[in-house]
């Protein structure tokens, strides 16, 4: 880990969203692991870390997760929920036009990496960890939220609303461009939450060829 990172990361305390895992011991888990996945690794935490945080015994944490990979797994899938309820509505908000929706889909996008940022780090680096069979619900909602992606990518192309060069490169560009988010922002009069998001909404039509005239109108 970098040391980047980990000045960044120690430097907030982790948090998960309010509406994703109901208060209690089982929350309490799981920000407490999740600052410490994201800080010092998933393979670098044991349990017993974790309950020392906690100030508990390590068998108190089995009451609620059968093991340290159910846990990550568990950070794994809120993680891709959070972000896929942010797009469904996001989308939902936005009209028809394919230039509006993926305005809308990156603008959220850049939102949840930019206000959870421990969570974003453990969402896409420490998945790997995880063996298939844990990853695969955070890999289903992955799926479901790269469909919303490129059905929005594939209509703009068929209406002639972008210009790329090949659909699913462009849509994995789309999809990583706020993945470096956690590693270097930190809001500031200068680049707010906001202005953070209209930039990368400049960046992803620029790469679409979908410019918009000044007035906000599509050109």
């Amino acid at each position: 880990m970098s040391s980047l990172r980990a000045s960044r990361l120690r430097a907030a305390k982790a948090t998960l969203p309010p509406s994703s895992v109901p208060d209690g011991t089982r929350r309490r888990i799981l920000e407490v692991a999740l600052q410490l996945f994201a800080n010092e690794g998933f393979h670098g935490t044991s349990v017993r870390d974790v309950a020392k945080a906690l100030d508990l015994q390590p068998s108190a944490l089995y009451a609620h997760f059968p093991s340290k990979d159910h846990v990550l797994a568990e950070l794994v899938r809120v993680g891709h929920e959070v972000h896929a309820s942010g797009l469904r509505a996001a989308l939902a908000g936005a009209c028809d036009d394919p230039i509006d929706q993926i305005c809308a889909l990156v603008r959220a996008h850049t939102l949840v990496h930019a206000c959870y940022p421990h969570l974003a780090v453990v969402v896409n680096e420490e998945i790997y960890a995880l063996t298939a069979d844990l990853a695969a619900p955070a890999l289903a909602i992955r799926a479901q939220s790269m469909a919303l992606l490129h059905g929005v990518l594939e209509r703009g192309v068929a209406m002639g609303r972008f210009s790329v060069p090949d659909k699913a490169a462009t849509a994995a560009a789309l999809s990583a461009i706020g993945v470096r988010i956690p590693y270097w922002y930190e809001p500031t009069e200068a680049l707010s939450l906001d202005a953070l998001a209209d930039v990368h909404v400049e960046l992803s039509l620029r790469m679409l060829r979908a410019y918009r005239s000044p007035d906000g109108r599509r050109a």
